[in-house]
């Protein structure tokens, strides 16, 4: 497919969760998260609307491996909204984890999302909660400042990336990845299965230098 890069009038780079818990040495690690932090700074600039994401959990929230007796990280469980994937705690609000990476350029973001705050409910999409009813409040926000593309990059490509990814285009943006701004976790084959969803979504698939080629 050809390349279309998205020009700067009503774009935005929307960051995901770039976490200290996300990257090396954090309590849910991604492989090489902490690689994308400068790729995403460089971008940063050649962006005029830049929104973050922020995990930001309760303690024992319901995504949590140890609120389930029994049940290890990466065990799954039924939820009322469907299968739940457990994950080791993080993103505790008000820890280190929580915090955005420290080299992460966080004065250029014009809004920051936190998610997953409900106890009962994961997040990982920048628009819905887990249910896929419960709203952000993104859409509007974006829909009301003229914002008709959205760039998207961060942590991890294949949950929420990936959700947020396919959430922008059923909300009627037009959605584009930067492949060497985001890291996934890949567990089993989810990687993959993420890249397939989102290229079938319509998702555009762009590179850093792309983008920086073309400010």
């Amino acid at each position: 497919m050809e390349r279309v890069i998205p020009t700067i009038a009503m774009r935005a780079l929307l960051v995901i969760d770039v976490q200290n818990d996300f990257c090396p040495g954090g309590a849910l690690p991604v492989p090489e998260g902490d690689v994308v932090v400068p790729v995403i700074n460089e971008l940063m600039a050649a962006f005029d609307h830049v929104v973050l994401t922020q995990d930001w959990h309760p303690e024992g929230h319901h995504s949590f491996a140890s609120s389930h007796a029994g049940k290890g990280p990466y065990d799954t469980v039924e939820m009322d909204y469907g299968e739940q994937v457990l994950w080791p705690d993080h993103c505790v609000q008000g820890t280190a984890g929580a915090d955005f990476h420290p080299d992460l350029n966080t004065t250029r973001a014009e809004l920051i999302i936190r998610k997953g705050f409900r106890p009962e409910i994961d997040s990982y999409s920048a628009f819905f909660e887990n249910d896929q009813e419960t709203p952000t409040g993104l859409t509007g926000y974006l829909r009301e400042r003229g914002i008709d593309t959205l760039v998207v990059v961060g942590l991890a490509t294949d949950f929420c990336v990936k959700w947020s990814a396919l959430d922008g285009c059923e909300q009627g943006f037009t959605v584009h990845v930067v492949e060497d701004a985001t890291r996934g976790i890949d567990t089993n084959g989810s990687l993959a299965a993420a890249w397939d969803a989102m290229h079938e979504a319509g998702v555009q698939v762009l590179e850093a230098e792309d983008l920086l080629q073309a400010a």
